[in-house]
């Protein structure tokens, strides 16, 4: 018989300071992602670097804190990326002073933020409340046991969504117009993400077990 599942209470610092990295790497991630990048053919954007953290943070909230815990951090981060895109949109509309002399690049730079901020959360919201609610799914089923499938079952399925659903909305933004490289986008990026946080689970699994450790309300939430 599968073990209880348990989880930690929400309240802890620990919880915060996970919300907070969660929140900072998503607002880095919109602004990154507004530059296409391209490595000998291969296309993504400037934000593939931070991402695939933005989830495996989000994998330690499931596993540690449970699924509602990780919907107020999911909604926690796109109400402050929400809140960073109106303060782009309001600096940009400034008045710039008569010796100011990068208006032109700051709009270039932070202008597209909002489209892709809003590609970011229907992607991300999709992806990362799948992957949360496959991950505490399949903790009711197997208790503390075999987490590495939990990581990587939630994984693939949360990415792909999220993926499919950012590159949608984002491609045009960023200057991707032909369909053979939305696919490049598409498939290299659904690749990129799950392929690093596959090969970050022994890294992630030690950090799920130094917190569970650490926390010293796990076991009391079911």
């Amino acid at each position: 018989m599968p073990t209880r599942p348990r989880f930690a209470a929400a309240g802890s610092p620990r919880y915060a300071i996970f919300v907070a990295v969660m929140a900072v790497v998503l607002i880095l991630s919109n602004i990154g992602a507004s530059k296409g990048v391209e490595f000998g053919g291969i296309i993504t954007d400037g934000g593939f670097f931070l991402f695939p953290l933005a989830y495996i943070l989000g994998d330690v909230v499931s596993e540690v804190y449970g699924f509602r815990a990780s919907r107020v951090a999911i909604f926690t981060s796109f109400g402050l990326s929400v809140f960073a895109s109106l303060c782009y949109w309001i600096i940009i509309a400034l008045p710039g002073a008569s010796f100011y002399e990068g208006q032109d690049a700051l709009a270039a730079t932070l202008g597209p933020v909002p489209q892709i901020v809003l590609a970011s959360l229907l992607g991300f919201l999709c992806g990362q409340t799948i992957n949360a609610w496959i991950m505490t799914r399949m903790k009711l089923r197997s208790g503390e046991k075999r987490l590495w499938a939990r990581l990587m079952g939630s994984t693939g399925v949360g990415e792909f969504v999220d993926t499919l659903v950012f590159c949608t909305i984002a491609a045009g933004v960023i200057g991707i117009t032909t369909f053979g490289d939305f696919l490049n986008y598409l498939i290299v990026g659904f690749l990129y993400k799950t392929l690093v946080e596959y090969l970050f689970v022994p890294v992630t699994s030690l950090v799920i077990a130094w917190v569970k450790r650490s926390e010293p309300t796990y076991g009391e939430v079911a």
